[in-house]
């Protein structure tokens, strides 16, 4: 296949297709432990790249380790064209849980160990994951950002954004440095940052939804018009289903593209 529903969309300096691919799915039940199918996990990240995704969303927080082992294994050396995005701000305990580790020394160590289980030199996106497993809680977010901005500095991070954020804290994010992405709950069903992605698209931000099919509640619509309903809403959006079946891969492209059609 040679065509992606939606395009590209450029992350500062990055270009990724608009169509992209979230990692979570590829961990044990509830984001916890090994895949049941490792070989078919690996099948389904080389299917993404050889499709022509070039954006993949993770975290070192997936099983915890799991997903960015299988991408390192399953891909590396990257292709030159591909475009990985992580998040810190929450580890994960032994009963599945996801404490917040937002204090500066917290950052830094999962800054390196994103760097470490991806092998890498350099982390092309970094989110500061914000609020809770239960949503995005107020407070600023000051301290939290400015030691991504110092890792940013210090040339471990090429671009940073948010996630799980209220529209104030992206506001705060932007007024201590640049941002080139926003991920938050967003579908059908969940639309409360409706005016935040209007106002993300007029400043040339991407707004990346999670759980674009409902997450562990799927949504009623087929899964098809609601990924292609995301692409129409808003040329800045870029979307990252998850799927751990090379099958439900392609059928979510070409689901999408006959959406188009």
């Amino acid at each position: 296949m040679n065509t992606l529903p939606g395009g590209t969309w450029t992350l500062g300096d990055l270009t990724v297709s608009r169509f992209g691919y979230g990692a979570m799915q590829l961990a044990g039940p509830w984001v916890m432990g090994p895949p049941a199918d490792r070989d078919g996990a690996l099948a389904v990240l080389r299917e993404a790249v050889e499709l022509g995704i070039t954006h993949i969303d993770t975290s070192d927080a997936y099983g915890p380790r799991v997903t960015n082992e299988l991408i390192r294994e399953a891909l590396h050396p990257y292709p030159e064209s591909l475009h990985i995005a992580t998040k810190v701000g929450a580890t994960r305990d032994d009963q599945g849980g996801w404490p917040v580790a937002r204090r500066p020394e917290d950052l830094r160590s999962q800054v390196h160990d994103n760097l470490k289980s991806l092998r890498l030199d350099v982390l092309d996106l970094v989110y500061l994951r914000l609020g809770n497993a239960e949503g995005p809680q107020p407070g600023s977010i000051a301290e939290a950002f400015g030691a991504l901005v110092e890792l940013q500095q210090e040339g471990l991070i090429r671009h940073l954004g948010v996630s799980n954020a209220l529209a104030e804290q992206v506001t705060e994010a932007q007024s201590i440095a640049p941002i080139v992405c926003v991920q938050n709950m967003y579908n059908l069903d969940h639309r409360d940052d409706d005016d935040l992605i209007d106002k993300l698209a007029v400043e040339g931000i991407a707004y990346v939804p999670f759980f674009p099919l409902g997450g562990f509640t799927p949504l009623q619509s087929p899964r098809s018009a609601a990924l292609a309903w995301l692409l129409r809403r808003s040329p800045n959006i870029l979307l990252i289903p998850g799927t751990s079946s090379v099958a439900h891969l392609r059928e979510n492209i070409t689901g999408v593209l006959d959406s188009e059609s």
